[in-house]
């Protein structure tokens, strides 16, 4: 993907950015993730009893989801570097069970000019490979600073 200039960002309102890489959401990540959050539930970290659970195997936890969001961002827009971020609401529609691929979708809602830079609201989704609904979808506010 070509870079992307800080000038350029205005321009880039109300369109939609693409798609990333797709990412494929293993145990070791999911354990990986348990450990650093403290969060064992067995829906995540043990693949014998989540057999004869809902979603017939381990599913990411919705928080590991959510995090990829800002690496993969990144993908989209090469060369701008974000500063900081908020979320204005995220909802969580389908789980994403281990071994799945997730990528995601993003647009700039809108471009304001605020002091020492700008900030883009931004519209994204996480979708899962084959699914019928994306994992979350989310509005967020992230400030670049030219």
């Amino acid at each position: 993907m070509t870079a992307i200039a800080y000038e350029d960002l205005p321009r880039l309102a109300g369109q939609v950015l693409g798609h990333t890489d797709w990412v494929t959401i293993d145990q070791a990540r999911v354990d990986t993730f348990a450990d650093a959050v403290a969060d064992h539930q067995w829906i995540h970290v043990d693949p014998e009893r989540a057999a004869t659970g809902p979603y017939g195997g381990t599913i990411a936890h919705g928080y590991l989801t959510l995090s990829l969001v800002a690496p993969l961002w990144d993908q989209l827009v090469p060369g701008i570097r974000s500063g900081e971020w908020d979320i204005d609401r995220v909802r969580f529609l389908s789980p994403v069970r281990v071994g799945s691929r997730v990528r995601l979708t993003s647009s700039i809602a809108s471009v304001t000019r605020v002091p020492g830079g700008l900030e883009l609201a931004v519209d994204a989704s996480m979708e899962i490979e084959g699914g019928d609904r994306p994992a979350l979808v989310l509005r967020s506010r992230t400030r670049v600073h030219g």
